[in-house]
């Protein structure tokens, strides 16, 4: 789950990470207001979106920009004025873009130095890693690829946790000495025990800056969490915003299951992960393109088959349809009862392969055979795609 950058910025102060003050306005009037209340004589107006990008962005109106500096409280009032209820098109959001329903408007910063910063999850070793380089305020892979050497990673025991001394040496590598020293430290404590305690999967500080007066401040920032513990975070899962989420889906999560929508036309309905790529992979192999990642899970029911293939229908791209299903704990008769409520209740009109395997699997290819619908039986894996890419081509 990703969350805005307002929404960052209030993690940040309830667990003490300095950041410029500042507030989110979904009107020009309250973009104004919170202008008004603040102490600088300039502000930053910043389109609210889950994207990058966002300064060099251009909305579909014509309006340049999604990030500007205005002077007075009815400049930053007219700024809003032209991103609100806009779509911002930025290399990140796709041709489509997205609508800007809020603003994030704040004290403007004296930048002397822009660095970068993030907390990962990394799985090899089981731990975490701290990403530092000094080149802030750019795209962090361009400098992976171009100035390798400007990027230092830390690694950070699971148990130890953030040990001052590796704090310390992160501040060195920034160039961080002094009193800046001091307030790195204490901002990376911050911002790890933030990590940990609202389990993220990452968090990224992009620009980590040194102002004139020499302060330290995370400017922006991106949050990522792992949606598997999103149940003890009530507060973080009350900052998802569904309208910056394919509807496709939001509409999955809601029956439990796992989707991705792709750029192909076959799609897939898989119970398993693991499956579910190998299914996407095997229709490559023999010529086609998958358009979505669906794992309905171990133990599908009826309905979540049902509702899987009305999402799957959703997606004006889909040609045709790939069910994929090993019975291990499910029964695969149950599954072929509810592909047949799903096609008949969504009056499927295109080619349907499906290939059954597992727990009572012959009652399930026996329903689907005399169900009177145009089903593909298919014998395993390999069948199963080139009969799917086949029907697609031939339709």
């Amino acid at each position: 789950m990703n969350i805005h950058e307002y929404q960052a910025r209030e993690l940040f102060a309830k667990y003490g990470v300095v950041t410029q003050p500042g507030s989110v306005a979904t009107s020009p009037e309250e973009a104004e207001k919170v202008a008004a209340g603040l102490s600088a004589g300039k502000v930053i107006v910043k389109a609210q979106i889950h994207a990058g990008g966002r300064g060099k962005g251009t909305f579909t109106s014509g309006f340049k920009g999604g990030v500007h500096l205005a002077s007075s409280p009815s400049e930053a009032r007219d700024f809003a004025a032209r991103m609100l209820g806009q779509t911002l098109v930025t290399h990140q959001t796709g041709a489509g873009g997205k609508l800007v329903g809020k603003v994030f408007v704040g004290e403007a910063v004296d930048i002397a130095r822009e660095l970068y910063l993030a907390i990962l999850q990394d799985r090899a070793t089981s731990g975490y890693t701290i990403i530092a380089s000094t080149e802030g305020g750019v795209n962090i892979e361009d400098v992976a690829e171009k100035t390798p050497e400007k990027i230092h990673r830390e690694h950070i025991h699971p148990v130890l946790g953030l040990q001052a001394f590796q704090a310390r040496k992160i501040a060195a590598m920034l160039g961080l000495r002094g009193p800046l020293m001091t307030q790195a430290t204490k901002l990376f404590g911050a911002l790890f025990h933030l990590f940990l305690k609202a389990d993220c999967s990452m968090v990224e500080i992009n620009p980590l800056v040194v102002t004139g007066d020499g302060r330290l401040m995370a400017l922006d920032a991106k949050f990522n969490f792992d949606d598997n513990a999103l149940y003890r975070q009530p507060d973080v899962a009350a900052m998802r915003d569904k309208s910056e989420e394919d509807p496709r889906e939001v509409a999955a999560s809601e029956f439990s299951l796992n989707y991705i929508g792709l750029d192909g036309d076959i799609a897939c309905l898989v119970n398993g992960a693991g499956l579910a790529m190998a299914t996407m992979d095997i229709i490559q192999y023999a010529g086609g393109k998958p358009a979505n990642f669906l794992d309905v899970g171990g133990g599908a029911s009826k309905e979540q088959v049902a509702a899987a293939f009305k999402i799957i229908l959703g997606d004006p791209n889909v040609k045709g349809i790939l069910v994929n299903i090993f019975g291990g704990i499910m029964d695969c008769d149950v599954i072929a009862h509810g592909i047949l409520a799903a096609a008949r209740e969504t009056q499927l009109h295109i080619p349907l392969v499906v290939r059954l395997e597992g727990n009572n699997v012959e009652a399930g290819k026996k329903t689907l055979a005399t169900s009177g619908l145009a089903v593909i039986g298919a014998s395993d894996l390999a069948d199963a795609a080139a009969k799917i890419v086949a029907a697609v081509k031939a339709a």
